[in-house]
């Protein structure tokens, strides 16, 4: 406990799954948050249940039973100016900044030449075009205190792995991992580290059985989706740990790293 006592962390899509697991666990660990989400609909093309800014109420008061000092501001990742506000006001009240959690992301499935343009982009503008803006918003405060920090970009095994029927999706977690390493090599000399996640399945409710159906109409792509271990799917709680890892002064050695919560399923 207390391995991050004094910082402060800035988290996107944090009304709640993976968001809402890293900024209470990193609250556990003695930081203080600035949390943003959308809190509300992402795109036309999403099936599952948007977030509500009472799910974002609902982070602040779990941070806050940790202890901790939580400052939350509905922001969308495709919105520069909606971030950099949000980190201004976060900064204002929290007196600096450390941590960077670029989580927030949507998706949708289809076969690659059926998706539609807006659904393509839609999936872009948030989960890459987002991380850019979020790092944009918060890399110059980093460099400026000139006291180091951590950047942690929430990928996929889809970031890493050509999944059907997320093509959209995939691009998006290849993409942040190019800009991860960029960002490693850039911001080393400031001792700004960078790294990404690569989660499989993770129980956020972001599903809605569209996936099942192309599945079971290609029989021969389901094993691209097998794990080597025996679960289907993990836990928020269980990202929020590595999280928590290479924001404290355990992963102080690992930059342009991309590190697999996946079950196995990139080593089949």
């Amino acid at each position: 406990m207390g391995r991050l006592a004094g910082k402060v962390a800035f988290i996107t899509g944090a009304a709640r799954g993976q968001g809402r697991a890293e900024a209470v666990r990193l609250a556990a660990e003695g930081a203080d948050v600035i949390v943003t989400d959308i809190a509300g609909p992402a795109s036309g093309f999403v099936r599952y249940d948007a977030s509500t800014q009472a799910d974002l109420d609902e982070t602040v008061r779990l941070v806050e039973a940790q202890g901790r000092r939580a400052v939350a501001r509905k922001a969308d990742v495709r919105n520069l100016s909606e971030l950099e506000a949000a980190a201004r006001d976060g900064l204002a009240e929290l007196g600096r900044l450390d941590v960077v959690v670029a989580n927030a992301g949507i998706v949708n499935c289809g076969r690659t030449w059926e998706l539609d343009e807006e659904q393509w982009q839609d999936v872009i503008d948030t989960n890459l075009t987002g991380v850019w803006k979020t790092v944009k918003a918060t890399v110059p405060t980093l460099i400026e205190q000139g006291q180091g920090g951590s950047i942690i970009i929430t990928s996929s095994v889809a970031g890493l792995k050509g999944l059907p029927f997320l093509a959209h999706y995939a691009s998006s977690k290849h993409g942040v991992v190019g800009l991860a390493k960029v960002l490693a090599n850039e911001l080393g000399e400031h001792d700004i580290r960078v790294n990404t996640v690569h989660p499989n399945g993770v129980r956020t409710g972001m599903t809605d059985g569209s996936m099942r159906e192309l599945l079971e109409q290609a029989p021969l792509l389901g094993p691209i989706y097998m794990p080597a271990l025996p679960y289907e799917m993990v836990e928020p709680e269980d990202i929020a740990n590595i999280v928590v890892f290479l924001a404290s002064d355990e992963g102080k050695y690992i930059t342009g790293a991309q590190l697999p919560v996946d079950l196995g399923t990139l080593n089949r």
